[in-house]
Formats: C-alpha cells, structure tokens, sequence
C-alpha cells in the first residue's frame, strides 16, 4: 500500500477516534486521553533510556502523570475537591527519594528530565480537563483547540507547497529575494516557511469564524462572541506551531526523524501531540483571562 495512502487512513481515523471520544462523553473522554497521556510520557521517557540522556523511572512517572489528569478531571468535574491531588504531591516527593537507593551516576539529570517530563506532557494534558469543563462536561473547546491545530497544519502545508513556491518563481524572475518564502527555523524544520505560517494562520481564522457561526446555540453556553473564538483560534495556531519546533528540536538533539512509529506514515505519540502540547496550556491561559 502506497505510503500516501497509509497516511491518509491513519490521519482520518486517528481525527476520528478524537472527536468521537470527545463527543460520546465525559467518561470517553477519560480514558481515551489518560491513554495517551500514558502513551507520551513512556514514548518521552523512553527515548530518553534510549539514547542516554538519564536514567528517569519510567513506571512512576507514567502512572503520576495519568494520576495528574484523573485529579484534574475529578477536580473539574466537581466529584471531588483539591484533596485529588494530594497523592500527585507525594508522587513528586518519591521521584528524588528513589534517586537515594536506584544510586545513578547523574541523579539530578534523571530528576530533572522526570520532573520535566511532567511539565512537558502531563501538566498540558491534565489542563485539557480546565477546557471541557464549565460547571458541566462540554466538548467544545477541547474539540476547538484539535481542529484549529489540523487547519493550522493543513493551512500551512498547502499554502507553503503552492503560494509558497508560485511567490519564490514570480520573485525570482525580477531578481529578487522573498522574505515570505524565508524558513521559520532552517536548523529545526527545513520545511516550515513564513508564507506557510501566514496561511495556516488564515485558515485556523475561518475555521474559527465557521466554528462560531456554526456552532448550536445550546452548546455555547458561555454566551462568548466571534471575537473570542477568533482569538482562541490565533493563539492556538501561534503555539501550536511553537510546539510543533519545540518537539523538532528535542528531535534534533537526539538525532532521530520520528519520537517513534505508534502511528503509520505520522511517526510517533509525540509527533501527532506536539502542537497540543503548547497549545493546550496557552488555550487554557487565553480562556482563564477571558473569564469564561
């Protein structure tokens, strides 16, 4: 089957599985993404391991970062207070005291990238929870972020594969030097080009106008105008793009193409979550300033 085509499948029937957990309900929700949390912290730390970078116990740190979610989750929802996270608290308490008997060469190296490993994946996965909840369970903003990060992807990939290359012939055919067609980050993503940002910028605008406009009055309880989601919309696709370098460059250290082969033709957990996991915080802070 033609790598295209394996791409094309898998891209449709990940984009499937997300909005369809997210829509079925609360409890769908739940576990679909204390998997993937599980998924991006054993991908991270594994790598890691792999390329001895530290020595970080992957066990606990999985399992604190799921925990993270599922206190925020049940904090969110209302079923129960602050006290959820009290184990978290212990759970990063035990991560130096186990440097004191596993006795590694680096053990302020293993607990720096463990605790970062939490900051990085864990905490923006755990604050998905502060979007789809408003005193209820509501899918909406959560499901916002996802697809303004796809149209940010697909926005920058067309318009940087056509416009992009149309503007550097028409440029060069005066002798000229088009600063729209200028890399974002040469070192990290030879792909990434200014005009491909603006589109992917244009597109998530009309997404979120369209996503405004079309959304069912009984879902928008918060009452917020087109001005909101247009804003929502922008700092998705600023950070998501932020994310996206972020990860090229954890990449680039380690010297490897993908984080891993979880999905076919897309690489790994982290190469399909790093957009979110920028965007997700920021998306968080924008909605908290908003006051919705």
């Amino acid at each position: 089957m033609p790598n295209v085509l394996i791409r094309t499948l898998s891209g449709i029937a990940f984009v499937a599985v997300i909005v369809g957990c997210l829509l079925l309900g609360m409890s769908t929700y739940c576990v679909l993404f204390a998997i993937i949390t599980a998924l991006l912290l054993n991908e991270f730390n594994e790598l890691l391991i792999q390329h001895d970078i530290a020595q970080v116990n992957n066990t606990v740190s999985v399992i604190s970062g799921v925990y993270l979610f599922i206190a925020f989750f049940l904090c969110c929802s209302g079923a129960v207070g602050l006290i959820a996270f009290a184990p978290y608290i212990l759970s990063l308490l035990f991560m130096p005291i186990c440097g004191l008997y596993l006795k590694h060469e680096h053990p302020i190296t293993d607990w720096a990238y463990t605790f970062a490993g939490q900051l990085y994946i864990a905490l923006p996965m755990a604050l998905l929870n502060v979007l789809a909840f408003n005193q209820i369970y509501s899918p909406v903003l959560p499901l916002a972020v996802f697809i303004f990060l796809w149209l940010n992807d697909t926005g920058a990939y067309c318009f940087g594969c056509t416009l992009g290359k149309k503007i550097k012939f028409q440029w060069s055919m005066f002798n000229g030097h088009c600063s729209l067609t200028h890399k974002l980050f040469p070192s990290l993503s030879p792909k990434k080009t200014w005009v491909g940002s603006i589109g992917g910028a244009i597109v998530v605008l009309l997404g979120a106008w369209a996503f405004h406009s079309l959304l069912p009055s009984s879902w928008d309880g918060s009452g917020v105008g087109c001005l909101f989601w247009l804003g929502l919309g922008l700092t998705v696709c600023i950070f998501g793009t932020w994310g996206d370098l972020v990860e090229s460059q954890c990449k680039r250290a380690l010297g490897i193409k993908d984080s891993g082969n979880f999905l076919p033709g897309h690489g790994g957990v982290l190469d399909r979550f790093d957009s979110a996991l920028l965007a997700i915080p920021a998306a968080t802070a924008y909605i908290l300033l908003w006051g919705v």
